[in-house]
């Protein structure tokens, strides 16, 4: 059971770090592309990778009782995190947005334990508080303070529980199929709107920007990253570990990103930004610390397990 557990967090902390480099890569995009274009191309992109994967390994198409739970997801990963966020950043700055951001992995558990029936212990709760409020200190100390607006925070704040939902729903969806095969359903799903979309903006703003290779690649990137192997390893790591449990790995995120920004972007790591590091990582290990055995009992579902073991 904790060989389970250990690997679960294992594919949740690979998740985390392949997300962890949307900011930069991001940041990257815009340059050159339109920010609503990245947010329905990297969807395009990641459809373009599971077509022919569903089709290989000849995957029927899910049972109606399972559409719903998917399209929840879709509503979460692929529009509302990306296009909220991204209309919100007009309005206000990164660092602000991500004071509120800052509360995902603790909204995460919320949702899994009232959608999800997953127990936790006071413990848990605990060291999840700890870890976000060094999280919106970190933050706040990068100007998270600044240029903030009534419109902009309830953007995020849409942003952060629709993204929380799309994780719980996928999950829950886990326990019936593979964690690859949800994401991959999701970005088909997705497919109608999307790429018609990604056209349509392609096509009114191609004149406004000078695309080069380096923000396509990047956008490239985001869509194989961020919007697809990214949750082949998330729905695993959650499936397996607890949505609560696993869900707390995402605190890592935030701490990650910023050592990418320094590398490629030339952003400043101060001591005070290491020292919320270790907040962090420490209060993710009390969360995991904190468990009991009516606490693993989620992460030890059957369905959940064997459905986490099939991927391709």
């Amino acid at each position: 059971m904790y060989a389970t557990i250990r690997r679960g967090l294992a594919f949740a902390f690979v998740a985390v770090f392949l997300w962890s480099f949307t900011v930069p890569l991001t940041k990257v995009a815009v340059q050159g592309l339109d920010p609503f274009l990245t947010a329905t191309g990297r969807a395009v992109i990641a459809s373009a990778v599971a077509i022919p994967l569903l089709a290989w390994r000849r995957v029927p198409i899910p049972p109606r009782h399972l559409w719903r739970p998917i399209l929840v997801t879709m509503t979460g990963a692929v529009f509302g995190w990306p296009i909220l966020l991204a209309i919100a950043l007009q309005f206000t700055s990164a660092a602000h947005a991500a004071v509120i951001a800052a509360f995902m992995p603790l909204s995460t558990a919320i949702f899994a334990v009232i959608i999800a029936k997953e127990q936790v212990t006071r413990s848990f709760w605990a060291a999840a508080g700890v870890g976000t409020l060094a999280l919106v200190a970190f933050s706040i100390t990068r100007g998270g303070l600044e240029g903030g607006s009534i419109l902009a925070d309830l953007l995020v704040v849409g942003a952060v529980l629709l993204s929380s939902l799309c994780y719980v729903q996928g999950a829950i969806v886990t326990r019936q199929m593979p964690g690859w095969q949800v994401i991959s359903w999701v970005v088909v799903f997705s497919l109608p709107i999307t790429l018609p979309a990604s056209a349509l903006l392609w096509w009114a703003t191609k004149d406004d920007y000078a695309t080069t290779p380096i923000e396509w690649t990047s956008l490239l990137l985001l869509g194989l990253s961020s919007m697809y192997f990214g949750f082949f390893a998330w729905y695993r790591g959650l499936s397996m570990a607890g949505v609560a449990y696993g869900g707390q790995v995402q605190q890592l995120q935030a701490l990650l990103t910023l050592a990418w920004s320094a590398w490629l972007l030339g952003e400043q790591v101060t001591w005070l930004t290491i020292g919320a590091a270790c907040v962090v990582v420490a209060a993710v290990a009390w969360a995991q610390w904190s468990r009991t055995r009516r606490a693993l009992a989620p992460a030890d579902r059957s369905p959940a397990t064997a459905a986490a073991s099939a991927d391709p």
